[in-house]
């Protein structure tokens, strides 16, 4: 039995998705993209524009699971968690609107299952997603990568807990 797993880095300007299979005969992408928020200063627009995005891709691609990068903030950048909130909350509640299960993982214990090393560049990140996925190039933009590699580390780690 085939599982799909979405994985979504959030942004409120770009957010990056990955939806893999995974089945007895290993793990395949889907499809892979970035959703845009368009609509520059405009919070409520831009939020209405992602939310759309990922239902879009949720109904057509129809995973079973939702794996997010956690929301991480810099002291010195407060407002930028605030701005990514916004969008990790419609991320959510898309999730939630289409009943998947959601899954939330910290970007350093990502990078860490994905290359040994919990502050890996975006570039290693690239690399270890195009090595683990068996494709010719790194998968652009880094959003994308992200994504993958966050949908690859629930993977990682389910296989884990179902194994314990």
């Amino acid at each position: 039995m085939k599982k799909r797993i979405l994985g979504i880095d959030p942004g409120l300007n770009i957010t990056g998705y990955g939806v893999l299979d995974v089945g007895p005969s290993g793990v395949s992408i889907v499809e892979a993209g970035v959703v845009r928020g368009k609509s520059r200063g405009d919070v409520p627009a831009r939020v209405r524009e992602i939310h759309e995005g990922i239902t879009d891709v949720i109904t057509s691609l129809k995973p079973s699971v939702m794996a997010m990068e956690e929301l991480y903030s810099h002291y010195e950048r407060p407002k930028t968690a605030i701005i990514m909130g916004h969008a990790r909350g419609v991320l959510c509640l898309a999730a939630a609107q289409n009943d998947l299960t959601f899954h939330s993982y910290a970007a350093t214990q990502i990078k860490k299952i994905l290359t040994g090393n919990g502050r890996a560049p975006k570039s290693q990140m690239q690399e270890s997603i195009r090595r683990e996925l068996g494709l010719s190039e790194v998968p652009e933009p880094a959003d994308v990568a992200d994504a993958l590699a966050v949908a690859l580390c629930h993977h990682y780690l389910s296989k884990i807990a179902t194994t314990i």
